[in-house]
């Protein structure tokens, strides 16, 4: 009888389709070409992030050059606008002040008008020079950069104010020059 049920079980579980799943294989070749991945992929990684860290420092090394460059850009305009002042007061004023159309006592107030724009021209370029070599202002490029391009529309406007001034004695002088015409003329009535 053992054998007759041993031989139904047997017969059973033939007939029926049986599938069982065995030990899991290990596949060690798998497992190593894995682990070389990730090792180098580990490695590109660490690459990646060293080329970030070294764009990171370029980028703020051309941001230095730029916010340098921008700033001797500023001080050579300042400069620049300096020397036009300089020439116009040195050409316009001599010519102003030698015209027989201006009198003794404006003179002074014309010399003084054209001498006080000169001077805030030195001011400014004095106070260029101590923010370009004093560390001890402890500025940031930008905030530099800010304050001589503040200085720059200063320098443009003073260069305005000189031209202004010029014309308008030229003005007076032209003025006054036609009024003598006027006033001098030979009546043929």
């Amino acid at each position: 009888m053992k054998t007759k049920i041993l031989i139904l079980a047997i017969t059973f579980l033939m007939s029926m389709k049986v599938s069982a799943q065995g030990m899991p294989v290990y596949d060690n070749t798998n497992f190593i070409s894995l682990a070389k991945s990730l090792i180098e992929s580990a490695k590109q990684t660490s690459q990646l992030l060293k080329t970030v860290d070294f764009l990171k420092k370029q980028k703020e090394n051309i941001e230095r050059v730029t916010g340098a460059i921008q700033q001797l850009h500023a001080v050579q305009e300042i400069i620049q606008n300096n020397q036009r002042l300089y020439t116009l007061v040195q050409n316009d004023l001599s010519d102003i002040l030698n015209s027989p159309y201006i009198k003794v006592d404006e003179i002074d107030a014309i010399t003084e008008s054209f001498t006080s724009l000169l001077d805030n021209s030195l001011d400014n370029m004095d106070f260029i020079s101590g923010i370009l070599s004093d560390d001890n202002l402890k500025m940031t490029d930008s905030e530099r950069a800010e304050i001589l391009k503040e200085k720059e529309r200063e320098s443009k406007i003073m260069v305005s104010q000189i031209k202004t001034k010029t014309k308008r004695y030229r003005d007076i002088i032209s003025f006054r020059k036609m009024q003598d015409k006027v006033n001098n003329r030979e009546t043929n009535y």
